[in-house]
């Protein structure tokens, strides 16, 4: 195995699976520490300095400039140590499959077969030949975003064993709860000490991201008038209807079933309730402000016509942002981008600039004042028991991060 292989396969099976229920904790689970801690003791054994490691599962440690660049601005990479908490995470048995094309089977769950074909994943294609990792179909893989950490690692043991590798001071953090939101927002930006830094968390090798959603959160609460349907003319006000009646206002064609590419969207998540009182929970995406402001009214102007016409408060909106666009940020540091494309290619990968259409810890941090676009580990389905990873592209993704934090030994221009 070469080292990214080895490590991604031992930290695939630390189950650090955060919890969307427990979000008001960092970390959202206990278990989520046993990956800090293993994090923690490795990058001791490797011999970086400043390792730190807090009550909320944060580690930290920054590996010195080689010779002569000293002086250089320190370089950030972060990855995030939970998994989704889509699928099962725990007891994540993976197993490396030799691709010989058709269907790729993950594995056998009650007499069925997990398969992803290339009709769903056309870049399966390009793998017949080689060797691909899975898990055995009844859980996540983890590779979102256990193939970042062994990635960021992997380069640290590499730049440690070569010093023929140029590079400013490495700073590494990996954290906590980002499928959850949370993710760095706990991270101290000071104690870290990088000028600038990447996220690792996205897909197919050669994707590049600095761009990323506006979002918001949005609470509806509808209270009705509950009373005996059989008496209940001009009476009863069913608070579920009221419910139905504000999601009718809202355009339905900017649904996520709907929408790609730099579309926005209202997407309704999550109802509950009964005739008295009920609920529901939306989140908003936008790539521009003016966007995500245009979505806020529509929501509030919904909520304004039904207590209109049914009395006020009937319905309760609440509206909070979670996060915003990143690229907003980035007008006097293009050379976090032109570098990535050009590590890329140093590496002999064609890069794909992406909007994301979701968020990263990248674009909380870029806000707090620590630019830091997204880069690709190489990965396929995630959240999804069909996840899977090719070993070249957890290889492959080292390689270009060496590239990378070449390009940063030695001056950047805004």
């Amino acid at each position: 195995m070469s080292d990214v292989l080895e490590r991604f396969i031992r930290y695939v099976q630390v189950d650090s699976q955060s919890d969307p229920l427990n979000e008001h904790e960092t970390p959202s689970t206990a278990r989520q520490h046993d990956m800090a801690r293993l994090l923690y003791n490795e990058l001791r054994e490797l011999g970086c300095e400043d390792v730190r490691i807090d009550e909320h599962a944060y580690v930290t440690a920054g590996l010195p400039a080689s010779k002569d660049c000293d002086d250089l601005p320190p370089l950030g990479l972060i990855a995030h140590v939970d998994s989704a908490p889509d699928a099962p995470g725990a007891d994540v048995k993976p197993h490396v499959v030799h691709y010989e094309g058709g269907n790729l089977v993950h594995g056998v769950v009650n007499g069925e077969s997990i398969e992803t074909s290339p009709g769903q994943v056309p870049d399966l294609e390009l793998f017949v030949g080689q060797d691909i990792v899975c898990s055995d179909g009844t859980t996540l893989l983890a590779a979102d975003d256990k193939a970042g950490v062994a990635e960021i690692m992997a380069l640290l043991a590499r730049l440690k064993a070569d010093k023929s590798l140029v590079h400013p001071e490495i700073r590494v953090a990996f954290v906590p709860d980002e499928e959850i939101g949370h993710g760095a927002s706990l991270l101290n930006l000071n104690e870290f000490g990088a000028t600038w830094a990447y996220t690792v968390d996205g897909e197919y090798l050669g994707q590049f991201s600095y761009e990323c959603f506006n979002a918001a959160d949005a609470v509806v609460a509808t209270k009705g008038n509950n009373h005996h349907p059989g008496s209940g003319k001009d009476i009863l006000v069913n608070a579920l209807e009221l419910l139905h009646e504000f999601h009718a206002q809202l355009p339905k064609e900017e649904k996520p079933e709907y929408t790609d590419g730099y579309e926005g969207f209202f997407h309704l998540h999550t109802m509950e309730g009964s005739v008295g009182q009920a609920s529901a929970y939306y989140i908003l995406r936008d790539f521009s402000s003016e966007g995500m402001e245009r979505r806020k009214q529509a929501m509030r102007d919904a909520a304004q016509a039904i207590n209109e016409r049914h009395g006020e408060g009937s319905v309760e909106l609440k509206i909070e942002d979670e996060y915003r666009n990143m690229a907003e940020q980035f007008g006097d540091a293009q050379f976090l981008i032109d570098n990535a494309l050009e590590a890329n290619r140093r590496a002999g990968i064609e890069p794909v600039v992406e909007a994301i259409r979701g968020g990263t810890d990248g674009a909380q941090l870029t806000f707090r004042g620590l630019p830091c676009p997204n880069l690709a580990t190489g990965g396929y389905n995630f959240h999804s028991v069909r996840e899977f990873i090719p070993v070249t592209n957890l290889e492959r993704t080292v390689d270009m991060l060496v590239e990378l934090v070449a390009l940063f030994a030695q001056p950047q221009r805004s």
